[in-house]
């Protein structure tokens, strides 16, 4: 069964708008984070004042006769009214019902404020219509006022003329960004006087065809003129209608709302990341950090350290003198738990460095995908600065692995014996010694016979072979089970490093990257709820 879900109430859509450009701040450039802001902000103080007045702002370029076509919608010129306003310099409020507009014409920024008696149109309500300067003026503050009350008044209403009304820059700078609020736009082609009677529908569809081609939708075009009062009545029904429904407030908010989160909408969250894409990393980042060197340096120094514990006595000895091949790369047994030492490792030469840095980059294209150029951009930028802390994370990882260089105390059972042997075969020296220069030490001993003997063998003879042989036996089994061993220690350790290393990349690499992926995610929710 589908589940269909309400959209959230407006203000609920406006706060989570502006959450969503709290969490892109560190992300979006600043012309798209301030077109967010501005919405939610514009729309959350348009929300706080007057609900009652529909404020409609007539918007036209230089000549198009959108000042007499406002006089004439209004029914009086009130240009003549007050020698104050020779121009359209500023903006000039026509208000009907005027009370509790004060605040609202505060905030549009409205000084030149003229209430009218009775209503504009019976069920039209608290009315107010601006008289804007022209947006093509080359007055730069007249441009900047009409843009900003273009942002701000509740019904557009275009006025236009046959000379202009196909001017690339009044579509392209003034009505396409609009082009979301088909709802709250009404459109005029002013001076329809200047036409023959035929080419009157001709040029208004012509006009409608561009307003479609900007993206407005189901907006007609009325053409009007001054001068014979053509259109003017169809102008003001146009503008009852609207305020009439008491919704051009809500819509136009709305319309705002879906211009600036249109881009993000159809983007959807991006989830996690491909979890290869990891290990493709962690296999990278452990290839740099040595750890088949460092695994077989371990599993060498277990086989020395095996060797000079277990070994035949007579040769293990020379053993000792050979470095320990842990040390001569600066490596500890012992796991350094806090994170404070460091080895003593050279530093990462540049095939290494170039392996890391192809791992690191490797996992930030996968953690790229699915975010926005802005997002994806971040992630590139905090993937480099990674990047140079790789080799000293890299070297932490190995510092707090545990080599398991040294034999385990069973061992120990052997050295015992190795030491019973020779001493055994020292016994059989000593013997052969002290009978032939001593004689008389052994007499009381063994009497007449100072070298007894067992099936033919003398018994010092044996204890010398026996010793002799005992070492030497001990010593190659050790040195076989050394190998085999070893073999498991290199995999040990290997395994070990690359656990170190897997959870070094995830504190380093993946979690800073997996938060600008939240950080999308938590926007990408919060424009879906705005969106509604």
């Amino acid at each position: 069964m589908a589940v269909f879900k309400r959209k959230a109430p407006l203000g609920d859509r406006l706060a989570a708008l502006g959450e969503a450009a709290d969490i892109a701040r560190p992300y979006l450039p600043q012309d798209e984070l301030a077109r967010l802001e501005r919405v939610a902000t514009a729309g959350a103080e348009r929300r706080s004042l007057s609900a009652e007045h529909t404020v409609v702002g007539f918007f036209g370029a230089t000549g198009s006769g959108k000042t007499s076509l406002f006089n004439a919608v209004v029914g009086e010129d009130l240009g003549k009214a007050a020698a104050r306003r020779p121009t359209t310099s500023s903006p000039l409020a026509a208000i009907w019902q005027p009370e509790g507009s004060e605040q609202l014409l505060d905030w549009l920024g409205v000084e030149d404020r003229r209430p009218r008696q009775g209503e504009f149109a019976p069920g039209a309500g608290p009315l107010i219509l601006l008289d804007l300067p022209d947006f093509d003026s080359v007055e730069l503050s007249n441009r900047e006022i009409a843009t900003r009350l273009a942002g701000q008044v509740d019904i557009l209403v275009w006025v236009s003329d046959p000379e202009k009304y196909a001017d690339s820059v009044i579509h392209d700078e003034f009505i396409r960004p609009h082009a979301a609020h088909s709802a709250v736009t009404l459109a005029v082609l002013n001076k329809s006087d200047l036409l023959r009677g035929a080419d009157i529908d001709v040029v208004a569809r012509s006009f409608e065809q561009l307003l479609v081609r900007d993206g407005l939708r189901g907006v007609q075009v009325i053409p009007t003129s001054t001068l014979t009062g053509a259109g003017v009545d169809d102008l003001r029904a146009a503008i009852t209608k609207v305020a009439r429904a008491h919704t051009a407030q809500s819509a136009r908010i709305e319309a705002d709302i879906r211009a600036v989160t249109g881009e993000y909408v159809g983007l959807g969250r991006a989830g996690g990341v491909d979890k290869q894409a990891k290990r493709e990393m962690d296999a990278a980042l452990s290839q740099a950090a040595g750890a088949d060197r460092i695994a077989e340096t371990t599993a060498a120094a277990y086989r020395k350290r095996l060797h000079e514990r277990t070994g035949w006595l007579l040769t293990s000895w020379v053993t000792k003198f050979r470095p320990d091949p842990l040390k001569r790369l600066g490596l500890r047994e012992a796991p350094d738990e806090i994170g404070v030492h460091r080895t003593s490792m050279p530093e990462l030469d540049a095939p290494s460095k170039a392996v890391a840095n192809r791992g690191v980059r490797g996992y930030a294209a996968a953690a790229a995908e699915g975010l926005p150029h802005a997002w994806a951009a971040a992630v590139e930028d905090r993937a480099e600065e990674i990047s140079r802390a790789v080799p000293a994370e890299l070297d932490r990882a190995v510092a707090r692995t545990k080599l398991p260089a040294e034999p385990s105390r069973g061992w120990s059972a052997l050295t015992v014996l190795q030491w019973l042997a020779l001493l055994a075969a020292l016994v059989g020296v000593l013997w052969y010694l002290a009978a032939a220069f001593v004689p008389g030490a052994l007499a009381p001993i063994f009497g007449g016979d100072l070298v007894p003997e067992v099936e033919g063998w003398p018994v010092p003879t044996l204890l010398i072979m026996a010793g002799l042989l005992t070492g030497l036996l001990v010593g190659l089994t050790t040195t076989v089970f050394g190998g085999v061993i070893g073999a498991g220690v290199k995999r040990r350790t290997r395994a070990a490093i690359q656990r170190e290393v897997a959870a070094a990349s995830e504190s380093a690499v993946v979690d800073p990257l997996a938060q600008i992926r939240g950080d999308y995610d938590r926007f990408a929710d919060h424009v879906a709820i705005a969106a509604g």
